[in-house]
Order: C-alpha cells, then structure tokens, then sequence
C-alpha cells in the first residue's frame, strides 16, 4: 500500500524485480507494489486535489439551493486492483457539475490505456461511458455502484489497461462495478447542507425620507434582510437611515430594487460582516 500526494496525470508501469514501479505526474513519485502470484491485487493510493479544483468544487458545493442535503467525499481516492492479469485502477471525486466532471476527468484519464470509462452523479443528473468496452458492461455498473453508495456530487474513472486475458461481459460488470464500489468506500465522506445563512452578509445603510420607507421595506422583505433598524437623528427633516444585514449575493441586487422602485439615485452605505452558519 502506498500514498501519493500530487498531481493526477498518465500512468506508466515497468517490472523491476519482484517489484512494479507506478509512476504519477510530472514529479515523478513512485510507489512500489509486491507483485504476487494472485489474480487480483488491490491497492490503496490517495491524492490531493488540486487547489483551484478544489476550491472550485467547494464554492458550487456550497452555493447549492436545491433544498436538499447530501453526503459526498471529501478528496480524491483511488483503488487498484488486477483481474486476470488486466489492471483496473478507479479514481473517485468529489464534483458538483457537468463542467467539473469533464475537468475532472481530463486531469485523471490515461490516453495509453486501453479504456478510461467513467460515471457521475450530481442530483438528479447522471452520465457514464463504456469507453469501447462492450455496451452496458462498465459505464452502468459503475453508476449503479455510485447510485448504491448514497453518495452525490460524485465521479469514478475506472482506467483499464488490458493483459491478454478477455472477463466476457459477466466479468466485465463485476470488474468495474467491484472496484467503483470498493473505492467508494474507502473514501472519507462529509454532509453538505443546501444552504449556507449568513455565510458572508454586508451591513448596509440607505437615507431615504419617510415616504419611501414602505417601499425600502417591501425590498428588504424580498431579499431577506435582516436586523433592520431605523435612526431619525440624520439632521434632515422627514429623513431617517435605515440599516440592515443582507447575505452578500443579495447586495447588488437589493440595491438596484431600491433604487429602481423608489426612483431615486440613493447613496448606500456598506460594510462587510462574516458568519458562519449552516442553514
């Protein structure tokens, strides 16, 4: 067993011995498995996503509204095994698009293998791909496997280089809905809930006069405004300010309403506040 913290890139293997050389990336890190007389190895090797991916991932995650909570895995993993002399290698993500399961599949696939096949999961949307393999026979066992781990936001490449010895489509399904399925659960997992309150809100501040106040009001009901006071001491007759809280997606917009439906070119004031609550 052993442990690579790096990029995802090609794979090359040699024989050294009674050793095989797994090199990964441009930085040329190696792992050193015992080759035995078994027909199926397995072997445990973890990675690190790649910082923008990963920060992209989670600020999708994060800013999902569905209303829905799910559980997903929280780094990438992968799981080795050998069938018959084929290598099958799977490698799990977490995802939360389309756009990223194509990201991350162009990081993890092997153009010198003989099959990268793939299947993903975000909410109600799935794909997968036999990647020449007989129809049926890898793409959808691996969804099913993906599907039976309750797991979302999800991806697993099965990279398969062949080794002369043909499993027939019984073999084919069990290969790689077997190693989608043992991948997934080694994988450390973490609940996402659908929203986040009060993640990042601007304190915000408007000076209108009092016969606008029922508009003002009306669009910060819209937005969800929160911790609305009203200070009269302005120094101007019929005038107060009005100040309140808004999750920062809402400023712009909250801004805009105002001023559209009060018709008036109003100043407003801001300032940042932090929180962090899961709603």
């Amino acid at each position: 067993m052993g442990l690579i913290l790096g990029p995802v890139n090609g794979i090359d293997k040699e024989a050294i011995g009674t050793e095989e050389v797994v090199k990964r990336g441009t930085n040329q890190m190696l792992v050193r498995l015992p080759v035995t007389a078994a027909s199926t190895v397995a072997v445990l090797i973890r990675r690190r996503i790649p910082a923008a991916y990963l920060l992209s991932t989670k600020s999708s995650m994060t800013s999902d509204s569905s209303g829905t909570a799910f559980t997903t895995i929280k780094e990438i993993v992968s799981l080795e095994k050998e069938i018959k002399k084929s290598k099958f290698i799977a490698i799990a993500g977490p995802i939360s698009s389309e756009q990223s399961a194509q990201l991350f599949l162009s990081q993890v696939r092997d153009p010198r293998a003989t099959h990268n096949c793939w299947a993903y999961k975000v909410g109600d949307q799935h794909r997968s791909s036999d990647d020449g393999e007989p129809s049926g026979t890898a793409g959808k066992p691996m969804l099913s496997a993906i599907c039976s781990s309750g797991l979302d936001r999800v991806m697993v490449v099965v990279i398969r280089y062949f080794g002369g010895i043909k499993l027939g489509t019984g073999g084919l399904v069990r290969a790689y809905g077997g190693v989608t399925s043992d991948c997934l659960k080694t994988a450390s997992t973490c609940l996402f809930k659908s929203k986040i309150h009060s993640f990042m809100q601007v304190q915000m501040g408007v000076e209108v006069t009092f016969d606008l106040l029922g508009v003002v009001y009306n669009q910060l009901q819209s937005c969800q405004a929160e911790d609305i006071k009203e200070d009269y001491d302005t120094g101007k007759d019929g005038t107060t300010m009005v100040s309140f809280k808004v999750d920062f997606d809402q400023v712009d917009k909250l801004e805009d309403a105002i001023k559209s439906n009060c018709k008036r070119d109003l100043v407003f004031f801001k300032n940042l506040a932090i929180g962090n609550q899961l709603g």
